[in-house]
């Protein structure tokens, strides 16, 4: 493993912690963060994105995809848990644990439905899932999201409280900016990807492009993984650290969230006689969110004050540092749960 690899943990905490001194003690940082922007994202945090996705996205072998998709089992228990139980298990749990704060339940609420389009690529890599699984499951990920998720944010905002004799949350969201954040975040460092490899494979051959080209574009992921989480945290470094309390009641059901979705989907995954590197890549798509996406539509909605907002920048907080801990788990419980399994990494 490289330096970089070997000391991410270290890497990552330092950049979280860099990015809220950044914005709790730097004035007018945010402004400057926030003055221009790719659809209703940061201009700097967007660059980090790309740069983040794309040597993932390049390591893709699209010509192996259509066998992920014929897999009825990965696709059906993928689309079940982003959709269906990922959804509803935040639902249940901000209004188990934050009843008395309804802008923070809220901000939650719209977490939970932003499903994730953009660290879970990084996430999956690192824990040696299956890339062309992930990358399938991100474009569905995606077309779910532009479809479903102005909808499901009407059921769970308005809908289901009603049923249930609860408060319920008057939301319009913008079709519009959820598909321009997909089309920018996804697609561009798809198409990125894809073309790479296609004209390289035809220039030198799949084995120069997997052994020299490659290696050479894999840090730049984790380059951008740790400029995007400077900038995330230096974006709401002074709200996070204003108010720690609310802080720590926002990441109680985050946490929560997490650790169920991932546990429950490794395990859902094993039993529906997935391997490892496809239960892997199955539970990472399954409990990470788009919390690009959700600030977005907090700030967009309730405005960039708002406790719904805050509830979104939260969630990179708890995320960050919790999925690289699911990735060294992953890996522990992959030579327990998949004994004799081809694909469960050797170190």
């Amino acid at each position: 493993m490289s330096f970089l690899d070997r000391f991410l943990p270290v890497w990552i905490i330092a950049a979280m912690i860099l990015g809220l001194l950044l914005g709790r003690f730097v004035p007018g940082l945010d402004a400057t963060l926030e003055a221009v922007k790719v659809g209703e994202v940061s201009l700097p945090i967007a660059i980090g994105l790309l740069v983040m996705m794309y040597p993932v996205l390049a390591k893709v072998r699209y010509d192996e995809t259509s066998r992920i998709t014929s897999d009825r089992r990965l696709m059906t228990l993928s689309i079940v848990l982003n959709w269906i139980l990922g959804p509803a298990l935040m639902f249940v749990l901000a209004w188990a644990l934050l009843p008395d704060l309804p802008e923070y339940r809220t901000g939650l609420i719209i977490v939970g439905l932003a499903r994730c389009i953009a660290m879970v690529l990084i996430w999956n890599d690192l824990a040696c899932g299956d890339r062309e699984a992930a990358a399938v499951l991100v474009a569905v990920n995606s077309l779910f999201q532009v479809l479903a998720f102005a909808g499901l944010g009407w059921f769970y905002l308005q809908v289901l409280p009603g049923w249930l004799g609860l408060p319920t949350t008057d939301v319009d969201f913008s079709v519009w900016a959820i598909f321009t954040s997909v089309l920018i975040f996804l697609g561009i460092p798809l198409l990125a990807g894809f073309l790479t490899r296609h004209f390289g494979e035809k220039a030198k051959g799949r084995e120069w492009y997997e052994s020299v080209l490659l290696p050479k574009l894999g840090p730049w992921a984790l380059y951008g993984l740790l400029f995007t989480i400077v900038l995330l945290f230096a974006l709401q470094g002074e709200a996070i650290t204003s108010a720690p309390w609310d802080v720590a009641r926002i990441a109680l059901p985050l946490l929560a969230y997490f650790i169920l979705m991932f546990g429950g989907s490794l395990l859902a995954s094993r039993a529906a006689g997935l391997n490892y590197a496809r239960s892997t890549t199955v539970a990472f798509t399954a409990a990470g969110n788009n919390f690009e996406l959700a600030i977005a539509v907090a700030i967009g909605t309730f405005g960039i004050t708002s406790g719904q907002a805050l509830a979104g920048v939260v969630g990179p907080l708890i995320e960050v540092p919790v999925l690289v801990a699911l990735v060294y788990l992953s890996l522990w419980a992959g030579r327990r749960l998949f004994p004799g399994d081809a694909s469960v990494p050797t170190r």
